[in-house]
């Protein structure tokens, strides 16, 4: 189940409806679904657990390849045109076919081409839809500080000074964290759910979310973990998932700073093999402003592979073998040219 053609038309009605989300968002009206829409919609039915809650039971995959904030090139517009879609799917469809001439290039493309399961495109333009211009937030004083530390702690330290300088999928502690964003393969997650808990299995790194539903409080920034502390609730025929505490250690594109980061998940089953989900992050810190993001899970066929990271890994190892072999040599010739 799933691939490029399924998830196309299936990104299409999504982007549809997240269309009126947004409009709702921004205090507009949404905009008016065909008849023909409209009478499909009505024939689907909740699927729910036997104890009578929205059933997301099942695994889903999140990949696609449509960006995290709009491209410049997309300025002002929150979808592509069907041809523009066309053309996206093709080229990432195409794309394993298309290898560089050069093996070393080849090499540098991470596994090469063949290798990746990126997904496809969806619709829209970006998969921020607030703030509307599909951007992430400017950033508060203290982002701006926070960040300007964080690049003068790398550049002072270097990329490997020590293994913790290694981001932490390299190390295999953490790829994904809360929320989960796509990457280039083992875009697939397993949600189970009893009457007080919803787990989600994530394939890559095999990290396991048990989620909470029965009003338990947060443990508190006591207590940190490197993807949070969740706890769900139901509004309605959504799962609504708050988590906060997360581990200063964890890396984000959106750091946890002064606890302030705390993020909201939605999950809305919205067809037999599609979950809308969405989040918004809330990073005051950081950020002049929340913003939310949308995020389509596509069913697809199992099982959840095992994901053994540390297996013959020697990464690590090499990576830092490497740059001190690196150091050597840029000392030797430092001392060569000193010499003459």
């Amino acid at each position: 189940m799933g691939g490029p053609t399924l998830r196309v038309v299936q990104a299409s009605v999504l982007a549809f409806t997240v269309a009126g989300m947004s409009a709702d968002m921004a205090g507009q009206a949404p905009a008016r679904p065909t008849p023909g829409r409209a009478a499909s919609a009505r024939k689907w039915v909740v699927p729910r657990t036997p104890w009578g809650h929205p059933d997301l039971q099942g695994i889903w995959d999140n990949g696609t390849t449509t960006p995290l904030e709009r491209p410049a090139e997309f300025a002002g517009r929150e979808f592509l045109t069907d041809e523009e879609l066309a053309a996206r799917t093709l080229e990432v469809a195409t794309r394993a076919e298309n290898r560089p001439a050069s093996a070393a290039a080849d090499v540098e493309l991470a596994y090469n081409n063949e290798w990746w399961d990126r997904g496809a495109p969806l619709k829209r333009t970006s998969l921020i839809l607030n703030p509307p211009d599909g951007k992430l937030p400017a950033l508060t004083a203290e982002g701006k500080q926070l960040m300007a530390q964080r690049e003068e702690a790398r550049r002072r330290r270097g990329p490997a000074d020590s293994w913790v300088d290694r981001p932490l999928q390299e190390r295999c502690i953490l790829y994904h964290g809360v929320p989960p964003f796509p990457t280039g393969y083992n875009n697939n997650y397993q949600i189970a759910q009893t009457p007080t808990y919803v787990a989600i299995r994530y394939e890559m790194m095999a990290e396991t979310r048990m989620i909470p539903l029965d009003g338990r409080p947060h443990l508190g920034p006591r207590v940190r973990q490197w993807m949070g502390n969740s706890r769900g609730h139901w509004e309605g025929d959504t799962l609504v998932v708050e988590t906060t505490d997360y581990s200063d250690k964890t890396t984000f594109r959106f750091p946890a700073a002064n606890d302030s980061l705390r993020v909201i998940e939605r999950f809305t089953r919205v067809g037999k093999d599609l979950v809308d989900y969405q989040f918004t992050v809330h990073n005051p810190a950081v950020y002049t402003r929340p913003w939310t993001a949308v995020l389509p899970l596509e069913a697809t066929d199992g099982p959840i592979y095992e994901y053994a990271c540390h297996e013959g890994n020697y990464g690590i190892a090499g990576v830092l073998s490497g740059h001190r072999a690196q150091e050597k040599k840029e000392a030797e010739d430092a001392a060569k040219k000193g010499l003459r």
